[in-house]
């Protein structure tokens, strides 16, 4: 069996964003601020296209319930919450420290952004590691749609 298609595809969207915001902190360390810019846009495109994936795939298909040892679920269950809340926080400081970039506030942008960055960075990588649990390292569990879930078909 291979590796399930739209889990992969939003997975390297994630880590791409997190490239890119490498790249990006790089470039305005260089003080290539234009450069940078563009790095910075494509890195929350890239995070908005795992988004919209995320999404999709969740209300059509579903979500895949851990099928790993019984004994890990718990510990699996935490970890998804930390990298849920990471995930949830990055996304809010990348809208603020995108939003302040782009308004020309520079004071709030310098104060925030590497926050923002190592915020997103541990999101990827926990967001790497949620995807190698689900479909590597196990077969994942069950999937069931959002639809099926609330409507019952």
């Amino acid at each position: 069996m291979g590796l399930p298609l739209l889990p992969t595809i939003s997975t390297f969207f994630i880590i791409l964003s997190a490239v890119l915001v490498a790249v990006g902190w790089n470039l305005v360390r260089q003080r290539k601020i234009e450069a940078h810019k563009k790095t910075m846009i494509a890195a929350a495109v890239s995070a908005v296209l795992f988004f919209i994936i995320y999404i999709s795939r969740t209300i059509f298909i579903g979500n895949t319930a851990f099928g790993g040892p019984d004994e890990l679920k718990i510990y699996y269950t935490v970890f998804l919450i930390f990298h849920i809340v990471l995930a949830t926080t990055g996304a809010v400081f990348g809208v603020i420290t995108i939003n302040a970039g782009l308004k020309n506030n520079l004071a709030r942008h310098r104060k925030i952004g590497p926050v923002t960055s190592i915020i997103w960075f541990f999101t990827a990588i926990t967001g790497v590691a949620v995807y190698l649990l689900l479909y590597v390292f196990y077969t994942g569990g069950e999937t069931t749609s959002m639809f099926k879930a609330i409507l019952g078909f």
